[in-house]
């Protein structure tokens, strides 16, 4: 009778395991990649024909993170392939979230802890990646590449200049690039920005939520400026080609970068200030800095990035920027898929066409908004400097 009783409880932890791993990663992605459900803006026939016609690119999402299928339409989260080719998508730059802290908030977290190990284990990754932030970003890498493999050609990574001239032929793919959320992920070895830019590292941001080896977090503890590793590390990233972005970085952090940078660098997804005011997003200080490096800024659709996720809060947003430094630093940077509710996912990016033409802007700027301001950046920021000069 024990020996039954102990093989009944072995049989049922093992169906309790296998139903945790097989159902417990998507019922986690659900409860945080959500759609409000709010009322669209209503989209006319102008705004469609537009649309159509655009050459869209989203600074940033955290697609990789998660354990399903970029290649199939998914009924959780925001962006898949399909839902891509829906909204007219020409670049989506994938990030890769290595770490995040327990208690996360944009006011102040510890470097101590990581909700990401967890969800590593769950989605049964490859061991090597379980406790290895360097590991998580390179599979993150591998996992877009094999996405782009399997795609018959519909998914194009983006890795030199080149490729970006490809985005805008006709019936041309959706372009892949991949990105990192954070360079906590290098381990505290410059060198190890060797082997990232190997898995097709092409834009990184120095700090996530915390405080790291190379900067201050705008929510961490300490929120000080570049250390001198960091500043190595820009260095090496300016000129290998690899984007410097700045979402999540302190205020002495961004002062820094931008004291620093020989190139357009990128605040790939949040706010401003002037519209929402919370911690993350830039102040017109830094907008006009970004400006003068030639770089943009992305503009996000949740609440933490426009104090909505209303379009037209999106769309205000865009036009303080456009009238504070011009319609050239203006340009999308979604957050889907990055633990964030929002009001539409990447298939009705008609709700920001529509919202940019109600609030005035001409068919010019919103064609340089939705996607030509990226490519322009991206173009000049993947160029390696070492082998241009």
């Amino acid at each position: 009778m024990i020996k039954k009783a102990a093989l009944a409880l072995v049989g049922l932890l093992v169906i309790a395991a296998a139903a945790f791993f097989l159902f417990a990663p998507g019922m986690a992605e659900r409860s945080m990649n959500k759609v409000d459900g709010k009322p669209l803006v209503e989209v006319g026939d102008e705004a469609r024909a537009l649309h159509d016609t655009l050459t869209i690119v989203d600074l940033h999402s955290d697609t990789l993170l998660w354990d399903r299928d970029m290649l199939d339409e998914g009924e959780r989260g925001h962006v898949d392939l399909p839902r891509l080719q829906a909204g007219n998508v020409a670049l989506q730059i994938f990030s890769s979230v290595t770490k995040t802290p327990e208690n996360q908030n944009y006011d102040s977290n510890s470097a101590e802890g990581d909700n990401i190990t967890g969800l590593v284990i769950g989605q049964l990754q490859p061991v090597r990646t379980w406790f290895s932030l360097l590991e998580r970003g390179v599979y993150h890498g591998e996992k877009l590449e094999r996405a782009a493999q399997r795609s018959d050609g519909a998914l194009m990574l983006v890795r030199d200049p080149s490729d970006i001239a490809k985005l805008q032929a006709d019936n041309a793919p959706v372009g892949a690039l991949f990105s990192a959320e954070g360079l906590h992920s290098l381990e505290g070895d410059p060198d190890n920005l060797d082997r990232l830019y190997g898995a097709g590292l092409r834009m990184a941001g120095l700090t996530h939520f915390f405080d790291n080896a190379l900067a201050g977090s705008m929510h961490g503890e300490a929120k000080g400026g570049l250390t001198d590793m960091g500043r190595t590390v820009f260095r090496r990233m300016e000129d290998m080609g690899i984007v410097v972005d700045i979402a999540h970085c302190s205020h002495q952090c961004v002062a820094d970068v931008l004291a620093m940078a020989r190139r357009p660098v990128v605040s790939s997804h949040g706010g401003v200030q002037a519209t929402c005011e919370v911690n993350r997003n830039l102040t017109d200080e830094e907008i006009r800095g970004v400006a003068a490096t030639g770089g943009v800024i992305g503009i996000g659709y949740w609440e933490g990035a426009v104090c909505s996720t209303d379009p037209r809060a999106a769309a205000r947003a865009m036009k303080h920027v456009r009238d504070l430094v011009g319609i050239d630093h203006v340009a999308l940077g979604s957050d889907y898929d990055g633990a964030v509710t929002v009001r539409f996912d990447t298939s009705e990016l008609t709700q920001v066409t529509q919202a940019l033409i109600d609030e005035g802007f001409s068919e010019a700027e919103i064609c340089a908004v939705m996607g030509l301001n990226a490519l322009r950046v991206l173009q000049a920021g993947l160029e390696p400097l070492k082998a241009a000069s």
